[in-house]
């Protein structure tokens, strides 16, 4: 579990990315989860999009892609999921 200090760190990191990933109408996949856990052991810290024709709510959305992948969820903001793994090779961030 990520401390409320980690959490803000991660909040301030996450700003300037662009999402890399969007959730439509067909939802959350197992494909979408295998490359999410791809694209966090790459870059640590990613941001999902959930379009407004996907069908699902935005907090079990997270919830299938934190415990898919494994990952930590930073926040949800509007329809944007910050998710945060450490990396076992590419460690880039350091925790506070």
């Amino acid at each position: 579990m990520l401390t409320g200090k980690q959490k803000r760190f991660l909040r301030k990191e996450a700003h300037y990315l662009n999402p890399i990933f969007q959730v439509g109408k067909d939802g959350v996949n197992e494909n979408m989860i295998h490359q999410i856990e791809d694209a966090l052991e790459k870059r640590e810290l990613i941001k999902v999009s959930i379009l407004q024709n996907c069908f699902e709510d935005k907090h079990s959305v997270a919830e299938q892609l934190v415990e898919g992948a494994g990952a930590e969820l930073v926040q949800i903001i509007g329809n944007i999921i910050v998710l945060y793994k450490e990396s076992e090779e590419n460690k880039t961030l350091e925790l506070p």
